[in-house]
């Protein structure tokens, strides 16, 4: 019983060493995908803004025409009676 009991402890330190080694070797791997996925937040926050900047502007257009056509019609109404 106790010779299984070693065993299977022995297994798992062997498999805990290997998965300690393992994530030691990873880290800088780990580091370069936390720094681009910071670098990636950071571009798609000013896409962001800049596309909301963009929507504004067009808003602001399109508000204009729909004043303008507003004004101009019934200026054409009076002006073809």
């Amino acid at each position: 019983m106790e010779a299984v009991i070693e065993k299977e402890c022995s297994a798992l330190g062997g498999l805990f060493q290997t998965i300690i080694s393992d994530m030691k070797g990873s880290y800088p791997v780990w580091e370069d995908f936390i720094n681009k996925a910071g670098k990636l937040q950071s571009q798609l926050r000013t896409t962001v803004v800049a596309a909301a900047a963009f929507l504004d502007a067009f808003q602001k257009v399109a508000d204009m025409a729909t004043n303008t056509r507003e004004i101009l019609i019934p200026s054409i109404a009076l002006a073809t009676v």
